[in-house]
């Protein structure tokens, strides 16, 4: 018996501790203690090539704006007389179903193109495919495009993201719902892509903390049922081409309804069709984005959106990582961390300890095409 009860002491313990963990690992920053950082600046180079994980070509729907907006921040460094008197050069490489032919060109990237760091991606599925292949060839990743909170929570040190997290989107529609005194009649309306599922855990999760419900939730994978009379506003939550599916079908049946939506409603290729849409507003309208929209539109002949200044943001922090650690991954890696509170065009940067923009963000309204 003695023995018997000496055995359980450990668990007796264990259970009337406060069970506070040693090192807490999203308290704590994210760290590389491995080797790389006392290899030199290699010798010969004619340029420095920086990976790009995403659609390279200006017209395509959801990434054209990211590969207009990192394509503008490199043309302007080399302006400036890029690294050393060496230009700087994006290597595109992509496909439209990532989960086949994604990994192998970051794979590529990695190790025969030898680039020092990777841009990418434009959505939370790339991102992660992305993530498995730099944790193992130790490459510094800047996502611009991703707001998927799980990206950076497998402990991986060498991702970063500009965009601010579901989270805090979810917490600017919530306040959205209450303000307009809606949080007791609305509808959530979701599509099932993975960023879409993502978002609308994270809001669910939120609700359930809040102790509110919708009226009524619907995963929408073709037609959106008939919303029921007593639902005043409906939150659509869905990429780009299913918010403007969504919008149409819910605009048919009720035009009664306050819509509010995800980030995607605020992409330029949907403001003129979301007028009235209470959506996130990604960035911060500061000097600094003035200035950026004007040298967008002229180079690009067109007006950008949060995901160009985005990704303007992540290319700008790469060189200035590259600038700041010189020709070394670790060494980037480490500038990046060193980075955080940087002033970009789309607004602060700032790491929390996963590696994710803690900017918060706040709800806005589409006004006669344009994000107010």
């Amino acid at each position: 018996m003695t023995w018997i009860a000496w055995s359980f002491l450990p668990l007796l313990l264990a259970l009337q501790s406060d069970r506070t963990p040693y090192k807490p690992p999203r308290q704590q920053p994210q760290e590389y203690n491995g080797p790389g950082r006392e290899e030199a600046d290699p010798e010969g180079l004619k340029e420095i090539l920086i990976g790009y994980f995403g659609p390279g070509d200006p017209k395509h729907l959801e990434g054209g704006m990211f590969w207009m907006g990192a394509s503008l921040a490199m043309e302007e460094v080399n302006w400036e007389g890029g690294y050393k008197g060496l230009s700087f050069r994006l290597v595109p490489g992509w496909s439209e179903n990532p989960w086949s032919g994604g990994p192998s060109r970051v794979v590529r990237m990695a190790y025969v193109d030898r680039v020092w760091a990777v841009i990418g991606s434009i959505d939370g599925t790339a991102t992660h495919l992305a993530e498995q292949v730099v944790a193992k060839a130790l490459l510094p990743l800047v996502d611009p495009g991703s707001t998927d909170s799980t990206v950076n929570q497998a402990n991986v040190p060498w991702v970063f993201s500009c965009a601010p997290s579901d989270r805090t989107i979810c917490r600017a529609l919530l306040k959205g719902l209450v303000d307009s005194a809606t949080q007791k009649s609305f509808a959530v309306i979701s599509a099932t892509d993975h960023d879409s599922r993502a978002l609308s855990t994270e809001f669910s999760a939120l609700l359930r903390k809040s102790f509110i419900s919708p009226l009524y939730q619907f995963d929408s994978q073709g037609v959106v049922p008939e919303i029921p009379v007593g639902v005043k506003a409906v939150v659509i939550l869905a990429g780009v081409r299913d918010s403007a599916r969504i919008l149409g079908q819910v605009r048919r049946e009720r035009k009664d309804l306050i819509v509010f939506g995800g980030p995607a409603m605020g992409r330029q290729v949907l403001l003129s069709q979301a007028e009235g849409v209470r959506c996130p507003v990604m960035l911060e309208p500061a000097e600094a984005y003035r200035l950026f929209v004007l040298h967008f539109a002229e180079r690009w002949q067109t007006a950008p959106d949060f995901a160009a200044a985005s990704a303007y943001d992540a290319a700008r922090l790469t060189i200035a990582a590259v600038r700041k650690g010189g020709l070394n991954r670790a060494r980037i890696r480490d500038a990046l961390q060193g980075l955080s509170g940087w002033q970009g065009a789309s607004g602060a940067v700032r790491w929390d300890a996963s590696g994710r923009n803690n900017r918060e963000v706040r709800l806005g309204t589409i006004t006669n095409g344009r994000l107010e």
